[in-house]
């Protein structure tokens, strides 16, 4: 039975990570609560991809531990993982381009026992998205990036996740796509789907996010309010390009 007040909750203790010789996570900690959006944020190279890598079980920690739903998955294989409701968006998309989109969409429910219930699961997912139903029959390489990224989040929804993990959704996508891509994780989290989301546009993912974390050198150096985060100085200094006083200011290039 999962603990009251635990339910749909990713925690992550203390985790040291890396490959190899190189450790990337320094005793990084954070938690991910029942529909909520979560910002991963910081520079490229501090350990982002690497930490949604130990979360969804691709890499095993040097030390730490990550419980979901009240339970540890630290060991856990990913095939385990997705079963107990964590998806994985990767960065890059991932896609099988030779596959087409219907099939690659169904691949994300390739773990689960309640086959009776798949198709209804397409079809919301084809309502998310609806470009994807014109292109359901064409093989992934010949989507667009942002239908690919669509494609990409709507398998990991057809597994039916309680908490998804998206690393980079905006990556060479144009603003309104992106806007697109963020209404519907909104969506998602309103129907109670936990997000942690890893995005280099500070202000797009601060913007729709409750929390953030900002992960610098492999360690948590900040975490507050998504709401304060974009206020605070050295943040708008180091990713937004703005300082404090120059919010609202003509030419300010505030988000």
């Amino acid at each position: 039975m999962t603990p009251a007040g635990l339910e749909g909750v990713l925690r992550a203790e203390h985790l040291d990570a890396g490959y190899g010789s190189v450790q990337v996570l320094w005793d990084v900690s954070l938690e991910v609560r029942r529909g909520e959006v979560v910002a991963l944020i910081g520079p490229n190279g501090a350990g982002k991809s690497t930490l949604l890598r130990v979360v969804s079980g691709l890499l095993r920690p040097r030390r730490g531990a990550v419980t979901f739903d009240g339970r540890e998955i630290t060991r856990r294989t990913p095939e385990e993982i997705v079963r107990l409701g964590i998806a994985h968006v990767p960065q890059g998309r991932r896609l099988f381009p030779d596959l087409t989109v219907a099939e690659n969409l169904m691949l994300g429910a390739y773990a689960r026992a309640d086959r009776a219930q798949v198709a209804g699961d397409l079809d919301r997912v084809l309502a998310l998205f609806p470009v994807l139903r014109e292109r359901l029959a064409l093989p992934a390489i010949q989507l667009s990036g942002g239908e690919q990224q669509m494609a990409a989040l709507g398998r990991a929804l057809m597994a039916r996740p309680r908490l998804l993990l998206i690393d980079e959704p905006s990556l060479g996508l144009g603003p309104i796509v992106v806007q697109a891509l963020m209404e519907v994780i909104g969506d998602l989290r309103r129907g109670g789907t936990s997000v942690l989301l890893v995005e280099q546009d500070v202000g797009v993912a601060l913007a729709h996010a409750d929390r953030g974390y900002v992960l610098e050198t492999g360690r948590i150096t900040l975490t507050d309010r998504a709401e304060a985060l974009l206020g605070h100085a050295a943040i708008r200094a180091a990713y937004l390009g703005l300082a404090v006083g120059d919010v609202g200011r003509p030419g300010s290039q505030d988000r």
